[in-house]
This record gives structure tokens, sequence and C-alpha cells, in this order.
């Protein structure tokens, strides 16, 4: 009996929150099999899915650093996978790789979309689309290429209990910044940052005393800034800027739900701030340094292995028809650390069948 394969698809462009059933829709059809590869292509099922911020951004019908999901086609995203069939020399049957393959439980791709996994000492195969991934490349780069924290300075990250604020921080400190500030949105989230990954500081911004609170937190202000949420967060830091401040501009999720609009007091009021301190604000893709990478993963791979850097996973049971509604916890503020949907449990290999 041929096996089926599910996907999920853009049904229609959400104008808000994605609503789980009506953003995206279920689609059931014959799965391609090996006989439908080409030369240099591998079949892959999938095991784990990465569920990002950007995400929300790929379902907007606005211009960005790539085209937007387009309505019926396969969301886009990334999976750890593991390898059915290979017309491709490098890579054999049984293989995990790391691969576009979009939302879906069987998917055909060819170089340069997958990568062969490696598992260093101390990490799973999930964490090849988390602190491996471009989760941690993103945290990386940003910081090596933008950031630059070094002695003496003050470093705040927002969203910081996330995926990638939560590495960006702890790079902060092995790059060698005097003080790093997390800011986050709950005193649980707060806690974890200072008592598990080694944040001097960490700063909730739904409490009515924010702004106070991270003037307290920022003594000698603000050098390196890394923004995840944009909105009134971002207004309220550049307000601690120091003199020369690099702001690391990776994201902007408070207004991901508001496309066009933007959140409530988005934007920047304070903006001459930016030429009376001389702060520097620059956008980086983490696609931008793809050939950087090897370098990169070897560093941040030694950093785990030392236990230096420390990470954490939330991945979501149910298979990949939990997806869009697992995705609403980077938007909600329940998840903690790197969101992952369990397509198919790991251990299950051996029942595979084309």
């Amino acid at each position: 009996m041929a096996r089926e394969n599910l996907s999920i698809r853009l049904a229609e462009r959400p104008t808000d929150n994605i609503i789980p059933g009506k953003t995206f829709k279920q689609v059931r059809e014959p799965a391609p099999t090996a006989d439908d590869l080409k030369d240099n292509e591998i079949l892959v099922e999938a095991l784990y899915l990465s569920l990002d911020p950007a995400m929300r951004g790929w379902l907007n019908d606005t211009r960005s650093y790539v085209p937007p999901v387009a309505i019926g086609e396969i969301m886009r995203g990334a999976t750890v996978s593991r390898v059915l069939a290979s017309k491709n020399a490098s890579v054999k049957v049984g293989d995990l790789v790391t691969a576009t393959t979009g939302w879906q439980e069987v998917a055909i791709v060819a170089p340069p979309n997958f990568d062969v996994v490696t598992v260093p000492a101390g990490t799973s195969p999930a964490d090849a689309i988390g602190v491996l991934g471009w989760t941690g490349l993103t945290a990386y780069f940003g910081l090596s290429k933008i950031g630059h924290p070094g002695p003496g300075d003050t470093v705040v990250v927002s969203g910081a209990a996330g995926a990638t604020g939560s590495v960006a921080g702890q790079i902060a400190k092995l790059r060698g910044a005097k003080r790093v500030v997390g800011i986050a949105g709950s005193e649980d989230k707060c806690r974890w940052l200072t008592a598990e990954l080694g944040f001097d500081a960490a700063v909730n911004y739904k409490s009515a005393t924010f702004a106070k609170d991270l003037a307290a937190a920022t003594p000698d202000y603000v050098n390196v800034y890394w923004d995840n949420v944009g909105g009134p967060v971002l207004e309220a830091v550049l307000a601690r800027a120091a003199p020369r401040a690099r702001f690391v501009m990776c994201g902007s999720i408070s207004g991901y739900n508001n496309p066009g609009k933007g959140a409530p007091g988005a934007g920047i009021r304070n903006l001459a701030i930016v030429t009376a301190q001389r702060v520097r604000m620059e956008g980086f893709i983490v696609f931008d340094y793809a050939g950087e990478y090897a370098a990169a993963r070897e560093e941040i791979a030694r950093w785990l292995a030392e236990g230096k850097l420390k990470h954490k996973k939330t991945i979501v049971p149910g298979g990949l028809q939990a997806a869009d509604s697992a995705i609403l916890k980077l938007f909600d503020g329940s998840n903690y650390g790197k969101l992952l949907v369990e397509v198919k449990p790991l251990e299950a290999g051996g029942a595979s069948r084309l």
C-alpha cells in the first residue's frame, strides 16, 4: 500500500494571530517514493520540525528577505529528517539530515537544501535545528559581526528566554562582556536566565516598573542591545543607550501579528537618541553568513562540550498536525528556549516503509 503524506499548507493570510484549523489546511496525498528521485536528490521523512518567530512574517504578503509563502503552498520550514532513499553519493539510507522540507512528513530534497547531521558530545539530533542550527548561528553571527561585545560592555537581550536570545546572552558573556541583562515576560523566566544561564540580571517587561528596573539593571547604560521584539521594549532600551552603542536588529516579534499596522507604540519616538549617542542599528539575516556556518558550529559545539553554553528545548508531541497550534507558543509567552514539533519519534526508524 502506498504511503500517505501529510502536508500543511497556507489556507489564508492571517491579519492577526495564526488561527489553528483556519490559517493552515491539512492535505493528504500519496508520498513521493524512491522511484521519483533524480540524480543527487534524497528522499526523507521528517522527525523534528523547527518552529520560529520568522515564520509569522513569511505569511504576510509584503517585501522581505524571502518571498511570502503562497496561498496553497506547503508552509516553509526546516526539519531534522531521516534518509529513506538516496541518489546522492554523499548520503546513505538511514542518515540524519537537516533539510528545508517544509511542513510535510515525506519530501524529496536536493543540494544545497540539506546537510548531513553530526551529533557532537552533549547534544542530540534535534539540536541540529536548534543551538547548532539557524537558532544558534543567528546568535553567533549577530554578536560576532555586529554586536562585538567585549570587556567593559553592558549587553541587553530582549526575548532572552527564547531560542536565540538565551544563546545570545551566554555568547556575550563568553566574548567577555562585563554585564549581561535579559528582558523576558515573566518572573519565572527572569529567574531561569539568572539562575541557570548566568545572566547578571533580568527584568520583566510586563512589570509596571519596567523602565525603572531596566535603568537599575544598566547603571553604566547599554553598549550592545540584541533586539528580538521591537516596539516599546526597543524604545525603552534606546533611552538607555551608551555613546556609540551597537543595536543588533534580529527581530520584531511584538509586531508580527500586526502586519502593515505595527504594535501600539511600535514607532520609535525617541529617534533623536540615535543621533545624540551615535547609536548604530543594523539588521542582518543569518543566511548572509552561510559560508561561515561550519566554523561557527565548531565553536558552538566546543562551548557545549565544555559546559560553557546551556540550552533548552520545548518539544511538542502529536505529529505534524500539532504544528499550527504549537507555533502559538512563540507569541503567547509560554515557550522556553527552542520550540520543536516531534513529527515522528526518532527511534521509530525501523517502521518506515516506502
